[in-house]
Parts: structure tokens; C-alpha cells; sequence
């Protein structure tokens, strides 16, 4: 059963990734692409915080969902041509990278004041 599992998942990412790149969107520009590409892989990452088996599989599927989202600012500042979503992906960053330590330390069983 697992390894159906395995293998219907790979089905539909390649079918995805074949529509995406091939099939739909052909005068569509690259980086719109591959913002289609996080954006799917964000639904993966959803699934994993709300199913996750413990606190510390959805800890570290929100920080992954902290770097899709940067990774989508970066593709948005290129495609767009717009600087400012460099910046708003850095402070995406530095939140993310503090929302992570809390949590961690949290976890831990430490307080967060030292």
C-alpha cells in the first residue's frame, strides 16, 4: 500500500509538471513557470502542517513554507521587474527565521527570554 501511495504521487507531480511546462501554458513567461511549480509544492506543505505526526514535522513544514514563499518574492521581483519584493522576501526571512527559534526553544522546554 505504500508503495502505491509513492507511486500515485509521483504520477500526479509528473502530470503536473508536464502540463505545466509542455501542455498549458506555452506563451507563458518561465518564471511564471515556476511559480506555478511553489505553488504546488505549497499545497504538499499544508498537507504536512495540518497531518504532520508531530509538532516537529509541522515546525519544520512551516519553516519550508517560509522558503517557498521567498522563493516566490524572488521569481515575483524578477518576472515583474519590481525591486521591492527582494524586500518584502528578506523580512519574510528574518520572521521566519525567528518564528523557528521560538518554536524550537519552545519545544525545547526553555523560556524565551534567555
Amino acid at each position: 500500500m505504500k508503495i502505491f501511495k509513492w507511486l500515485f504521487g509521483l504520477i500526479i507531480i509528473l502530470a503536473f509538471l508536464v502540463l505545466n511546462f509542455f501542455v498549458l501554458f506555452q506563451g507563458i513567461d518561465f518564471s511564471y513557470k515556476l511559480i506555478n511549480v511553489l505553488l504546488f509544492c505549497i499545497v504538499f506543505i499544508l498537507i504536512r502542517v495540518v497531518k504532520g505526526p508531530s509538532v516537529a514535522d509541522r515546525i519544520v513544514a512551516i519553516d519550508i513554507l517560509g522558503v517557498l514563499i521567498i522563493g516566490i518574492c524572488a521569481l515575483l521581483a524578477i518576472a515583474l521587474n519590481r525591486s521591492y519584493y527582494i524586500d518584502i522576501g528578506i523580512a519574510w526571512g528574518l520572521q521566519s527565521f525567528i518564528g523557528a527559534m521560538a518554536l524550537a526553544k519552545f519545544l525545547e522546554g526553555r523560556s524565551l527570554d534567555a
